[in-house]
């Protein structure tokens, strides 16, 4: 059997293989719900020359339980655990397209029908955190932001599965691995789509009518698509 820190390896070499960061940037993350444990790729490493023994294995509370230094961004992934009780893997990333919105400062609007396949709704932009919680916790109080916004704007997290940070970048959650994956290779593709629309027709809208029934097709309680 496949451990689940081969796995967290082996998702974080998938995001560098699909050009979603360069370098060390990003990192993957999967919660170990019945064991309350995140396993989180090590800080500032070189994949290739990982083992998956190294590969980070933190409490809920970020107490580091094997493996070496983990992420920075550790904080972060626990409060979007803590937060969100239904999902199971964290993805951040600085994909070109999703990062240019997020230092835009703008959502990412659903403009078509391969972002409604996916996400019910533009991507929010989520505000930093003021400088009182960038001095103090900043990656926690990062989390909180999404978190806060997330309630406050009244979105359904389980139907708008990634968000960007302004100013930073992405962050996308899922119930598995494969499933998260997708989504940080999904939100790249439809932030390309919408940069590039908004240039040819600032204008350019999706009807309500058509992302409700293409996300519902999929993701609602009648969903038809797939075997």
């Amino acid at each position: 059997m496949v451990s689940l820190k081969q796995k967290v390896l082996d998702a974080n070499k998938w995001i560098v293989n699909k050009n979603l960061v360069e370098l060390t940037w990003g990192n993957v993350s999967f919660c170990d719900r019945e064991n309350n444990k995140v396993i989180i790729k090590p800080s500032g490493v070189v994949l290739d020359q990982m083992a998956p023994h190294q590969i980070s294995c933190v409490d809920l509370e970020g107490n580091l339980l094997s493996g070496n230094k983990p992420s920075v961004d550790t904080p972060t992934h626990i409060e979007l655990y803590k937060s969100f009780p239904n999902i199971n893997c964290v993805i951040h990333t600085h994909s070109k397209y999703a990062t240019i919105f997020a230092q835009a400062y703008r959502a990412i609007p659903c403009l078509g029908t391969t972002h409604a396949d996916y996400f019910y709704g533009d991507i929010p932009c989520i505000p930093p955190p003021d400088p009182r919680g960038v001095l103090n916790a900043y990656e926690k109080n990062t989390g909180k932001s999404i978190n806060e916004f997330y309630k406050v704007s009244k979105i359904d997290y389980n139907k708008v599965q990634a968000c960007v940070v302004a100013g930073h970048g992405p962050f996308v959650w899922g119930n598995t691995i494969n499933q998260t994956l997708e989504h940080a290779y999904v939100l790249e593709i439809v932030a390309e789509y919408a940069y590039k629309s908004l240039i040819l027709n600032p204008d350019s809208i999706l009807p309500q009518y058509i992302l409700d029934k293409h996300f519902l097709r999929k993701h609602g309680d009648n969903k038809y698509y797939g075997q």
